[in-house]
């Protein structure tokens, strides 16, 4: 049975390679990408089935990868947005912009694996 393939799209190198060592120790196939073009080149390599996305990238706004996957018709089958903004606006936007969750850092990383595992 093919591993499931997460892309992690963090700005942090720190975050990046905590979540990279917690999901490759889990079994998952990982690509990390710190920005807004890394992660779609990443994505456009390996199409990935689920992906976690900061709001927050030098480059620009992580929904703008969501969408530009989508129009690509490499759009994972879930993607979790990761931000340190707790505004329900920006909460709605991410649920309208096809996320099936957003979760505010620090991320509970229990949390975090399960929401993972159910996509």
């Amino acid at each position: 049975m093919p591993r499931t393939r997460l892309l992690i799209v963090e700005d942090s190198a720190i975050v990046a390679s905590a979540l990279r060592v917690l999901f490759e120790e889990s079994g998952y196939d990982v690509d990390v990408a710190s920005t807004v073009k890394g992660a779609i080149a990443a994505a456009t390599e390996h199409t990935p089935d689920v992906m976690l996305l900061d709001l927050t990238l030098p480059d620009g706004n992580g929904l703008t990868i969501l969408q530009r996957l989508r129009d690509d018709g490499r759009a994972p089958r879930g993607t979790i947005a990761v931000t340190g903004h707790d505004d329900d606006e920006l909460r709605e936007r991410c649920i309208d912009a096809g996320c099936a969750d957003v979760l505010l850092k620090p991320v509970p990383i229990a949390r975090l694996a399960a929401l993972v595992r159910s996509l």
